[in-house]
C-alpha cells in the first residue's frame, strides 16, 4: 500500500509500505493493507511506518487529518 503524507510546505514521505501506526485522538491505531477506508484525527504524536522493505522510521506530527481507501493512505499533516 502506498502512504503519502503532506504538509502545508512539503511533502514529508511518499512510499510504499506494510504498517503505519497513527496517533488517533482516540487513541494509537495501526493500518495495514486491505483496510477498510476510513477517516480519522490525527493528534500531537508520532508515525511510525514500516516500509516495504521492513525498515522502520517514525515522523513527528502535530496533529491533522488521515483518509485511508484503496490501499492508500493520505495524511495531511500539520
Amino acid at each position: 500500500m502506498t502512504l503519502e503524507i503532506i504538509t502545508p510546505e512539503k511533502t514529508i514521505f511518499n512510499g510504499e509500505v506494510k504498517l503505519v501506526q497513527c496517533p488517533g485522538k482516540s487513541g494509537s491505531f495501526e493500518i495495514l493493507s486491505n483496510h477498510a477506508p476510513m477517516i480519522s484525527s490525527l493528534k500531537k504524536g508520532k508515525i511510525k511506518i514500516v516500509e516495504a522493505d521492513k525498515s522502520v522510521q517514525f515522523i513527528d506530527i502535530n496533529g491533522g487529518t488521515l483518509k485511508v481507501q484503496n490501499n492508500k493512505i493520505l495524511v495531511l499533516a500539520s
